[in-house]
């Protein structure tokens, strides 16, 4: 059975940080392009950064460049997203998916929160 499970979403200040994590149940994490995406309310879902199975490159969307990394675990199965001087626009359910080829599993989400 293939899991996501995220973790580490909550309340923060404007200029605070967060750890988002993702473990990985279920299929050949190692093998799987990793992802994390946002959904804001009433927004589509966007891409946020990107990490890839074999040499762990990494792409980020301009919004969150310098703010935001993006990095993995092969040996726990476990992706994470670190997340450095937030800002409210980075209010949004942050979903992990995993993408090899035609496989496309995707988490339940957890909410991040930046208000004062």
């Amino acid at each position: 059975q293939v899991q996501l499970v995220e973790s580490g979403g909550g309340l923060v200040q404007p200029g605070g940080s967060l750890r988002l994590s993702c473990v990985a149940s279920g299929f050949t994490f190692s093998m799987y392009v990793m992802n994390w995406y946002r959904q804001a309310p009433g927004k589509e879902r966007e891409l946020v950064a990107s990490i890839t199975s074999a040499y762990g490159s990494t792409n980020y969307a301009e919004s969150v460049k310098g703010r935001f990394t993006i990095s993995r675990d092969n040996a726990k199965n476990t992706l994470y997203l670190q997340m450095n001087s937030l800002k409210p626009e980075d209010t949004a359910v942050y979903y992990c998916k995993a993408v090899r080829y035609s496989s496309l599993y995707w988490g339940q989400g957890t909410q991040v929160t930046v208000s004062s």
